[in-house]
């Protein structure tokens, strides 16, 4: 089923981690410094469009906090100007992009965002807007700044994600090398070697500590047995253990490994790490933890209705409306699925999609037949493929560890290959577009 069958980000994804640094700023962190005096000298060139010196000096105001709170050094201003400035004609390459396609956000999808932003901060939307403009926000750029995280997720879910595809020997081969990332980990076992340092050390001591433990990693990666190389060569307080440091819940590791505690794959030994005392290697000896249990199913049907240069948005809506009225009229929704839908392997179907597992479906079509109890009918609502309606058939239980696994690792590969396909799209975007950057023309 090659419509709806898309294991994709969220349809908003990125978009509340976007939108995070503004709220943050209006929830007590450090307010941005007061808004410059607007200023229209063009700084870019972008296809049929500008940017002007006010856009760079607004988005700079929200660039500045966000790398304090990070503890992040600012770059020199020049070079911070450059960056932010490559954002903006990312920004607005998107935008255009999705007007050619047809891509819009209406307000009704916009208001839900809203409120769903505002709910996940214990907030109204009232609230939400009262909340921003105390730190001094405006909520009408606010939600411009919405509407266009949502856009460009449409547009890179349309052209880029919804066309990932992960073969049953990729979900294999992660599983084999990788199925303990996808364990909720519980608790860790870890071994430790230390290459330490004194409190003061030259360059030449630091050069060779750290050669030394790159020494040992390469070793370990080859196969040498851990805990023997910890008696021999570390210098930490469990070498005679053979560096072992014990059992660890997750949420009390030691600082300095906690983020390896999370993403290191049974077995895996780390890169060397400096700190104060010297460089550490760490191997993840063990995980406890709880694999997925119980899988809910959905059996569902569908009816499509594509988007095209003669079919708009509008159009597409109006006629699922009208089935929805014959469907609940009594019309039998399979013949009218045979007659009308546009994905061509359900229709024939009477427009059933089989059990769906989660995630087997593109995040818009998945939350509104989550929504759906057992033979209710949807409204039209619209995906990346076209707009839809949809009915619940039944739902079941499956206690089948071995198929949640199965759809965690479909997830993490389709979420790895996205970040790196949508990169690669970003930079095609930017080569075929006309750029002319005006930045150094500015006085200083």
């Amino acid at each position: 089923m090659g419509t709806t069958r898309t294991n994709r980000p969220a349809p908003w994804a990125g978009l509340l981690g976007g939108l995070a640094l503004a709220l943050a700023l209006a929830l007590g962190a450090t307010p941005a410094t007061a808004a410059v005096e607007a200023l229209d000298a063009i700084v870019a060139v972008v296809n049929d469009d500008v940017i002007v010196q006010s856009e760079v000096e607004r988005e700079i105001e929200l660039v500045l906090p966000q790398m304090q709170r990070a503890g992040t050094a600012a770059p020199p201003r020049p070079q911070l100007e450059k960056q932010v400035l490559d954002r903006l004609i990312l920004k607005r390459l998107q935008r255009q992009q999705a007007r050619a396609l047809g891509i819009e956000v209406d307000e009704a999808t916009l208001n839900e965002a809203l409120g769903d932003i505002a709910a996940r901060n214990g907030l109204t939307i009232a609230e939400l807007q009262a909340t921003l403009e105390t730190g001094g926000i405006d909520f009408a750029d606010f939600r411009e700044d919405t509407r266009d995280q949502i856009l460009t997720s449409r547009l890179q879910n349309q052209e880029v994600v919804s066309k990932i595809r992960i073969t049953d020997q990729e979900i294999d081969r992660f599983l084999e090398r990788e199925s303990s990332l996808l364990i909720e980990r519980e608790r860790v076992r870890l071994q430790h070697i230390l290459i330490a340092l004194p409190e003061q050390p030259d360059a030449e001591q630091v050069a060779r500590a750290e050669r030394k433990a790159k020494q040992l990693v390469v070793k370990l990666r080859g196969g040498a047995d851990f805990a023997a190389l910890a008696a021999r060569d570390s210098d930490g307080r469990n070498a005679l253990q053979g560096g072992d440091l014990g059992w660890f819940e997750i949420g009390a590791t030691p600082t300095l490994v906690a983020d390896l505690a999370l993403t290191l794959n049974e077995g895996e030994i780390s890169d060397p790490i400096r700190s104060s005392s010297g460089y550490h290697i760490i191997k993840l000896s063990q995980i406890e933890g709880a694999k997925p249990g119980n899988l809910q199913q959905t059996h569902v049907r569908h009816i499509l209705i594509r988007t095209n240069e003669l079919v708009s948005d509008a159009d597409a809506k109006r006629r699922l409306s009208v089935l929805r009225q014959r469907i609940l009229g009594g019309d039998d929704f399979a013949l009218l699925a045979r007659a009308n839908s546009d994905d061509t392997g359900s229709a024939l179907r009477g427009g059933d999609l089989g059990w769906v597992n989660p995630g087997d479906t593109v995040p818009a079509f998945e939350e509104v037949m989550d929504r759906l109890g057992p033979e209710q009918l949807s409204a039209p609502f619209q995906s990346p493929f076209g707009w839809h309606l949809v009915q619940v058939l039944e739902r079941r239980t499956q206690d089948s560890a071995e198929g949640a696994m199965r759809i965690k690792a479909r997830e993490a590969l389709q979420q790895r290959k996205a970040e790196e396909a949508i990169e690669q799209w970003l930079r095609q975007l930017r080569d075929e577009a006309y750029i002319e950057i005006r930045l150094d023309d500015l006085e200083p």
